[in-house]
């Protein structure tokens, strides 16, 4: 049966983009000519079906040489691909970076959330709609743009990206970035580049590249050439490979028990537990993944290690592949870092022509090989299951758990999924070996950690600290406030964490005392604001960020989400319904169901940030409580 969402055909270009992917159809059936055989049989299409999970890849093809998916690309899809097309536009309209209208060959995405909303974002968007008129982006236009939500410049606000298709298409990130500098990049002049990151080893972190340096996450950080897989390894590059091969799997996963490494991602789950678990399972074959669908607002860490550091994210994945016995790897980058994913690509293709991606890495007698897959713009597709979906081709819909991915994970198979940070943290484990990695940070909270700094710092940056540090001192890491300035809240976590006030500053940033204080230390974030900060304005953007973000998959997020900003607004704007204090019940009933019915962490967390500014009397009418 030939289903279409519309009368529509492919253009010739659309064609070209998808066939240069899949390669020629090679029958009617496939989008073809149709020849006398076709008018009796189908054949080809469990091979198309298994192709599905280059969905993702395929509709960045079409945006990136047309500048937007018609229905007859989206037909044209479904029958290369053997899916109802109906499912490819529930994909394709599911990702914020892709577009199912004509639009311009050249769209600015600016920054409007959390980190750059304190900054000039408000008068770069005036800038652009008085020059480019107003936001949007319209065919006929050969620039137009559109407020995005947070690019993971956090540490060098403000920030655009630029989306540009056609025949050299491009994707390009400039901040800190005025109008003129943008629009200059829009009709590809010639731009500064980007500033090196500020990445700071703290306390606790090693200065040395030796065996006697503690952990070192950002030890190569602006002193590697992040091309070069000479300069990496001149620094100690795949040594932690070498070691690994030669522990042994269950070597390595005692190192890692003993080194009582936990997720830096949020869940804080223990790696050794997590890559045991996989390694364990009879199932085949068993999958690695590398979340770097790194979405949160104020988050940058992944950012800065992906550019700066890329081969070291290769080996440690390579060394999870190897111990947990997967051939295959995929490693999913948020669409919004185009210059991560040049030089991951670079550091992958470099590592597989010196043997060390392949069938058989190192001469150890092991196979290995890593797969990019580039998001589109979609923060629930950071969650674990959520991610397996987007590489599979489906929507990034989470899943409900049990079961786990380590029994059944991507494509159903066991798999282990880590976040860029946890990955090349096991570096350091094989560097230092468990015992003496543990002997840093606490009891329960080993090694260091990355902290994204920013707001109303004097140098927001990346900072790697060892676990204990209080708040206090991590601020006075970047600099302190700025002269005259007081401290309103810090943002921990991120929108998903909480708001603590200027008492918390000797809280001890630690899995185990911020989670005592009813905080969390989430993805790393430490966004601060002074008294300067309209924090009506940033609470409201938080709870349109997750009205925005949420799937729509599950009722309390899709609805709570909606309800939440609502009653924001009529608390806030002193229009409450039956009064404040029926309106902030109602915040806390629609809090506790998201929080116990939702199938993801992104509902569950979706009222934090709003509760603890309740908390705080960080709103107009929302009275401490």
């Amino acid at each position: 049966m030939d289903l279409r969402t519309s009368g529509e055909l492919a253009s010739d270009q659309e064609r070209a983009a998808v066939d240069a992917l899949l390669g020629p159809p090679t029958s009617g059936w496939a989008g073809g000519q149709r020849s006398v055989l076709d008018r009796h049989v189908a054949h080809g299409g469990r091979e198309a079906r298994s192709r599905r999970h280059l969905l993702l890849p395929v509709l960045h093809a079409v945006q990136d040489r047309v500048g937007h998916i018609s229905r007859g690309a989206l037909d044209y899809v479904a029958t290369r691909l053997n899916v109802p097309p109906a499912e490819i536009y529930g994909v394709a309209s599911f990702y914020a970076l892709f577009a199912l209208e004509p639009r311009s060959q050249t769209v600015l995405h600016v920054c409007d959330d959390l980190a750059c909303g304190l900054g000039s974002a408000a008068l770069l968007c005036g800038q652009l709609a008085a020059a480019l008129g107003p936001e949007g982006a319209p065919a006929d236009a050969e620039v137009g743009w559109l407020r995005s939500p947070c690019l993971g410049q956090c540490d060098r606000c403000s920030a655009v990206l630029v989306q540009r298709s056609g025949v050299a298409p491009g994707h390009l990130t400039l901040a800190p970035v005025t109008a003129s500098q943008a629009l200059a990049l829009a009709h590809q002049a010639v731009v500064p580049p980007p500033p090196a990151p500020v990445a700071v080893r703290g306390a606790g972190a090693g200065e040395g590249a030796g065996p006697g340096g503690g952990p070192q996450l950002l030890a190569r950080v602006g002193r590697v050439d992040p091309t070069s897989l000479s300069s990496y390894r001149a620094h100690g590059g795949y040594q932690g490979l070498r070691r690994a091969v030669e522990l042994g799997p269950a070597g390595v996963i005692r190192e890692l028990r003993d080194a009582r490494l936990l997720g830096r991602g949020g869940a804080a789950c223990p790696t050794g537990v997590k890559w045991d678990a996989v390694a364990s399972t009879p199932v085949r074959p068993h999958y690695v993944v590398c979340n770097a669908d790194e979405s949160e607002p104020g988050t940058f860490k992944d950012r800065v290690l992906m550019e700066e550091d890329p081969f070291a994210l290769v080996e440690a994945l390579t060394v999870a592949g190897y111990v947990t016995g997967a051939q295959r790897g995929f490693l999913y980058l948020r669409g919004e870092y185009p210059l991560a994913e040049h030089r991951l690509s670079t550091a992958i293709e470099a590592a597989r022509t010196r043997g060390l991606l392949g069938q058989d890495v190192l001469g150890a007698g092991f196979g290995f090989d890593i797969e990019l897959r580039r998001g589109a713009g979609a923060y629930i597709a950071g969650e674990e299951t959520a991610l397996f979906g987007s590489i599979e081709g489906h929507r990034a819909e989470p899943r409900n758990k049990p079961p786990f991915p380590a029994s059944h994970g991507l494509f159903g198979k066991p798999t282990a999924v880590n976040n860029v940070e946890t990955l090349i943290t096991v570096l350091d484990v094989l560097r230092l070996g468990g015992p003496a990695f543990a002997g840093f940070g606490t009891e329960g909270s080993t090694g260091t950690r990355l902290f994204c700094l920013s707001g109303h710092v004097r140098a927001p940056g990346l900072y790697e600290a060892e676990f204990g540090l209080t708040l206090g001192e991590l601020i006075e890491l970047a600099g302190g406030l700025h002269h005259g300035r007081s401290l309103q809240a810090v943002l921990l976590g991120g929108a998903a964490g909480s708001f603590v006030g200027p008492d918390q500053l000797g809280l001890r940033l630690t899995f185990e005392d911020t989670r005592a204080a009813g905080a969390t230390l989430g993805s790393g974030v430490v966004m601060v604001f002074d008294d300067t900060a309209d924090m009506t304005a940033v609470v409201l953007r938080i709870a349109r960020f997750f009205r925005d973000e949420s799937c729509g998959q599950c009722v309390p997020c899709r609805v709570g989400t909606v309800r939440q900003e609502e009653a924001l607004h009529r608390i806030t704007s002193g229009a409450p319904l039956g009064g404040t204090h029926d309106e902030l019940t109602l915040l806390d009933d629609v809090a506790r169901v998201m929080r116990d019915a939702s199938i993801c962490g992104l509902g569950q967390s979706a009222a934090n940030a709003v509760e603890s500014a309740l908390r705080l009397g960080l709103l107009p009418d929302g009275r401490a409580r």
